[in-house]
């Protein structure tokens, strides 16, 4: 609309988010914008304003009429309104209920080893195979491809059909693509779940199989497990090596005192950026919140990356500190009945790459000009295709 800030906003820098979202915050921590479909939406850069939104069951991912919705992109994935808008609430209790056993801190730490292995059998090929090297493809792709295969029960074998699925999904231009991927992703991971039935393992798709829910339903959980459950961490590991490169004093820090892991993690996540894309919401009732009222059926977009950086909740927000005393818990991962499931899991990955990644190579580097590199803007997730380094 004229007059509207217009996303997406400039983003000069891949490793820090664009100044207009802190510039809006400035004046207001919700904010009328215009979404590049040209539709309205409040954006929140705040981030105790976040937490409420992700707190109050009054915002859905759903729609009343979803033809109407407003939209924040062309991407059929996280574009627009998904699921069922009588039943969104229900599919969702339901969901997490079913699925928190198998996702929970007590279970992903029972896998650490396992994946400290995976990450130590992937360092040593990249030591074998000798610089310059790319850490992408070499570490940060099938690190978290291998472990959700395994943890969900899907053969690792066919890593390279539904990881074309997975990128052609986060497709930000061709929504027909997008949503025919999304669709194709959604199928085959039903499939494996139907066989699940009559042999069942110990995994969370065996979990899944005799869920009480309706196919479609059934379908589109199995389909995004697969997705969110590599794609989101793939980025992170590639960004988080990213941000020790350029502060090699918190590199440092971190190899001399590897007690600095856990809170290394959290600053990752806090700070590491891959997309600026954003999180939708409807509110499926007039709501009031920081002085706006926003009424049913409007979109809202959460900008978690702002609120990561909200100046009056972290000092120096900007700063890559692992460090940190006494940091407020961040939102990448969402926040109380919006807590991402997976979040444990992210966690233990990420521990395994940074608690043994410099040690390794104390001498990493990148093996081409930092302004040299580029982040995909076409994507959904964002991220690199690769990430060439030396040592």
């Amino acid at each position: 609309m004229p007059g509207l800030p217009r996303l997406p906003f400039d983003r000069p820098d891949v490793l820090e988010i664009s100044p207009g979202f802190g510039e809006l915050r400035s004046r207001a921590p919700i904010t009328k914008v215009t979404t590049a479909m040209g539709d309205e939406a409040w954006l929140v850069t705040g981030y105790q304003e976040i937490r409420q939104v992700f707190g109050d069951d009054r915002f859905g991912r759903s729609h009343p009429d979803p033809p109407s919705a407003a939209r924040l992109s062309n991407n059929a994935l996280l574009g627009g309104p998904s699921g069922d808008y009588a039943t969104e609430r229900s599919v969702h209790t339901q969901m997490r209920r079913l699925l928190s056993p198998a996702f929970s801190a007590r279970r992903m730490r029972s896998l650490s080893d396992r994946v400290v292995a995976l990450t130590g059998r992937l360092l040593d090929r990249l030591a074998e195979q000798g610089p310059p090297a790319d850490l992408h493809t070499g570490l940060s792709l099938p690190l978290p491809i291998q472990v959700i295969c395994e943890l969900l029960g899907v053969p690792y074998e066919d890593r390279d059909r539904f990881r074309a699925m997975a990128e052609a999904m986060t497709d930000l231009r061709h929504p027909e693509r997008s949503a025919a991927a999304q669709v194709e992703l959604n199928t085959y991971t039903y499939e494996i779940v139907k066989t699940k039935r009559d042999h069942p393992a110990e995994d969370v798709y065996s979990d899944l199989a005799n869920a009480a829910l309706p196919e479609d339903d059934v379908a589109r959980i199995a389909g995004g497990l697969l997705f969110a459950g590599h794609e989101t961490t793939v980025n992170q590991i590639d960004y988080g090596v990213l941000l020790f490169l350029r502060n090699p004093e918190q590199r440092d820090a971190l190899r001399s005192d590897p007690s600095l892991l856990d809170g290394a993690v959290e600053e990752i996540m806090r700070v590491a950026s891959p997309s600026e894309h954003g999180l939708v919401r409807y509110a499926h009732e007039d709501v009031e919140l920081a002085g706006v009222r926003i009424r049913a059926g409007e979109l809202v977009m959460l900008s978690t990356p702002a609120a990561n950086r909200d100046e009056r909740v972290y000092p120096a927000p900007d700063s890559f500190d692992i460090r940190r005393r006494d940091p407020q818990p961040h939102v990448g991962f969402g926040h109380g009945p919006h807590h991402c499931l997976g979040a444990s899991l992210a966690r233990v990955e990420l521990r395994a790459v940074f608690g043994s990644l410099f040690a390794r190579f104390p001498t990493l580097a990148l093996a081409v000009p930092y302004e040299e590199l580029r982040a995909h803007t076409d994507r959904l997730a964002g991220g690199f295709d690769t990430l060439p380094v030396m040592w």
